[in-house]
């Protein structure tokens, strides 16, 4: 199956601060291999095709057997990176569950196979599950006819809508097939994994259920694409649910994880991108400010009336020319989706049927 491709956004060359993260692990696994970060923990690292170029996915001791937190892209150079794993690190013993974060392609990507080659189904939340299999089908408010109207009706023209029409439904590439069924994870539910206790922690925002894992006897928190150290994770309105507001769920979801741990300057915290680190309450109250910055530069921008393709400038410091557009609309929507709903905007559909918002006096 062709990888798919994406075009190398430009760099971003604004000065950074120092990074106030602490990161116990230098160097991430070679694809292939594993790293322990705790007891019975281990790290594995698998290529993407794309910018964004890997994912960290974990492997948990679990008794006579292993559970596998999340799962891959399917690429054939994934597949073999998990023969590499089942080889060299599962010491006879079989997977015996599979849990999933998420729907998104490089966190579900490989369930089947997994699922289909250890005989077992999937651990993952109804939203997650159910959402998976509509973006693969492009049903429930994924089909291209109800994209488009959502783009230009918040301003974006014909031109550009050409780089989302034009665009590869990379789902199924990255996503063949999905199990048939799967055991239901909830928010609060305990998954006992070897000799620990696991929470589910559910987080909104970034995708409709997202399940994050966390232990306290290993003081570890499996934070999935909802607390990244270095990016701030996609928060994006979609055909569905037009009147969304994803940032206020994914800053409420932040509060949360905040008050997860007893001693969260100590817990390590495993994202699916980029390094562990220790610093939990660090990163959220970054991910605050950095929103927080967002959101005021739309209002001022919003003086006078604006559509979200007119506030892309006031959120990101290049030009999207390529698939990444639909993305920046999802976010540029998103931020003012947040000051609508908060009373900060006011939106009036104006004479060519497009969405201004304008900041309320």
């Amino acid at each position: 199956m062709p990888a798919a491709t994406a075009t190398k956004p430009k760099p971003d060359t604004r000065p950074r601060a120092p990074d106030p993260l602490h990161y116990p692990i230098a160097e991430p696994p070679a694809p292939g291999t594993a790293t322990a970060v705790a007891p019975g923990v281990f790290w594995l690292r698998m290529p993407l095709p794309f910018v964004l170029n890997h994912i960290n996915l974990w492997l948990l001791e679990d008794g006579a057997g292993w559970t596998i937190v999340d799962c891959g892209f399917a690429t054939d150079e994934a597949r073999g990176c998990w023969e590499k794993i089942f080889a060299g690190y599962l010491n006879g013993k079989p997977v015996t569950r599979v849990i999933v974060t998420h729907f998104h392609p490089d966190h579900i990507g490989l369930c089947d196979w997994l699922c289909q080659k250890f005989g077992v189904m999937p651990w993952i939340t109804k939203a997650e599950y159910s959402q998976s299999h509509l973006v693969l089908n492009r049903m429930g408010g994924i089909e291209p006819e109800l994209m488009r109207g959502l783009m230009m009706g918040h301003g974006l023209d014909s031109e550009r809508m050409k780089w989302i029409e034009g665009r590869e439904h990379l789902y199924p590439v990255g996503v063949p097939s999905l199990p048939r069924a799967h055991r239901r994870i909830r928010e609060g539910e305990i998954i006992r994994i070897g000799a620990n206790d696991w929470r589910v922690v559910v987080g909104h925002g970034h995708s409709p259920e997202h399940a994050s894992l966390y232990c306290e006897s290993l003081n570890l928190f499996i934070a999935g694409d909802m607390l990244l150290p270095r990016i701030s994770t996609n928060v994006s309105v979609w055909p569905a649910e037009p009147e969304a507001d994803p940032v206020g769920d994914f800053l409420a979801s932040l509060q949360r994880y905040a008050a997860l741990a007893p001693a969260a300057a100590n817990t390590l915290v495993l994202p699916s991108h980029g390094l562990p680190f220790h610093g939990l309450h660090t990163r959220v109250d970054a991910l605050h400010a950095h929103h927080q910055v967002r959101l005021d530069s739309v209002t001022a921008r919003c003086a006078t009336p604006q559509r979200a393709v007119d506030v892309l400038p006031a959120l990101f410091d290049h030009d999207f020319n390529d698939h990444h557009l639909v993305f920046a609309m999802g976010e540029a929507i998103a931020h003012l989706n947040y000051l609508m709903h908060r009373g900060t905007l006011r939106r009036e559909l104006d004479g060519s049927g497009h969405y201004r918002f304008q900041r309320v006096i």
